[in-house]
């Protein structure tokens, strides 16, 4: 019996140096760890923006890295989310290191949602969640979160409705030049056709105009014909570009 009880001290010592040492050496082992980011990128396509952001781990400790993963989540300033991101990596032994690069993919299309259709006019910051989980030696979790403030260009900035001019044309009909004014903040280049329609205050359609899109924005001169301008109460735009479509977006004017 006596044999026994010694047996299960020298056990229950063993475990807990064992215990100690492995604790010991894996919290030493987690200060080896070196996880890091790269410069981000983009790449534009199809009316979708990719972020790319490189990151890397080094593991310089005595046990292996399982289930890396890191996600990240883009929001407006509202806190609305966008787009969210995943990247894994099951494995990184130790002695070694990894590079991978993680995506974020954000769509134009998206944006045309009422929510976030205010993304397509006004210039803001969207925010980016980025959490990284790992487990260490099998056994103990890890987990570095943090957040950047990234800014958003607005592809049709501070859309207006220059002076509206009206002069006559023949006996019957005034040509009606309208300005449409924006710029183009986005890092997409913009291809398409603009759709311009005035209205009279009982939103009739009294006459409509096209025109190309310029790719970085500007004045747009659409012309119209129509017999009595003093009756225009409304414009009215609709935007069909390669990355997007949207509209109408009514503006009230007076001639």
């Amino acid at each position: 019996m006596r044999q026994a009880i010694r047996a299960l001290g020298w056990a229950t010592n063993i475990f807990w140096i064992i215990l100690l040492f492995f604790t010991v050496t894996a919290v030493y082992s987690a200060f080896q760890i070196r996880p890091g980011f790269g410069q981000p990128y983009t790449n534009t396509s199809d009316g979708t923006m990719i972020a790319s952001l490189p990151f890397y781990i080094d593991n310089g400790g005595f046990y292996d890295i399982t289930n890396v993963n890191l996600t990240t989540l883009v929001k407006d300033n509202g806190g609305l989310p966008i787009s969210g991101s995943s990247t894994f990596v099951r494995a990184i032994p130790r002695g070694s290191n990894v590079s991978v690069t993680h995506n974020m993919t954000i769509s134009i299309n998206q944006m045309t949602t009422e929510s976030l259709s205010y993304l397509l006019f006004n210039d803001s910051n969207l925010e980016i969640d980025i959490a990284l989980k790992l487990d260490y030696a099998d056994a103990v979790p890890f987990k570095i979160s943090t957040n950047s403030i990234v800014p958003w260009g607005a592809p049709l900035s501070n859309l207006t409705i220059g002076k509206v001019s009206a002069s006559p044309y023949n006996a019957t009909h005034f040509r009606v030049i309208v300005p449409v004014d924006f710029e183009n903040h986005s890092p997409f280049s913009l291809d398409g056709t603009m759709r311009l329609e005035l209205t009279d205050n009982n939103d009739h359609l009294l006459v409509s105009g096209r025109s190309s899109i310029p790719a970085q924005g500007g004045s747009v001169p659409i012309e119209v014909f129509v017999s009595d301008p003093t009756s225009i109460r409304k414009v009215r735009l609709s935007f069909a570009t390669s990355i997007f479509n949207y509209g109408p977006v009514v503006i009230p004017i007076h001639v």
